[in-house]
């Protein structure tokens, strides 16, 4: 994938993006024999946009901050203050 194509992805509005052109990853086989690296560009031929696609009949964007704090550490954070509520 080319930096151009990628950015594109990156743009799309899940307002305005029709559920049919969007992958539905349910439907999406993962090599896990593959190394890291190669299961994720698998993965990202496959969706066609990592980005923007369907899960469990929900359209799903994604978007990364550039932080050097895990996903999973702000999980974790959020769950601590939902429990403080």
């Amino acid at each position: 994938m080319e930096l151009i194509e990628i950015e594109k992805m990156k743009m799309v509005d899940i307002r305005t993006v029709k559920a049919c052109d969007l992958v539905n990853i349910e439907h999406v086989d993962i090599n896990t024999e593959l190394p890291k690296e190669e299961r994720w560009l698998d993965f990202a031929q496959k969706v066609k946009n990592p980005f923007c696609y369907i899960c469990n009949g929900i359209i799903i964007k994604t978007s990364f901050s550039d932080t050097e704090e895990s996903l999973e550490s702000r999980l974790v954070q959020l769950c601590i203050a939902m429990d403080g509520n």
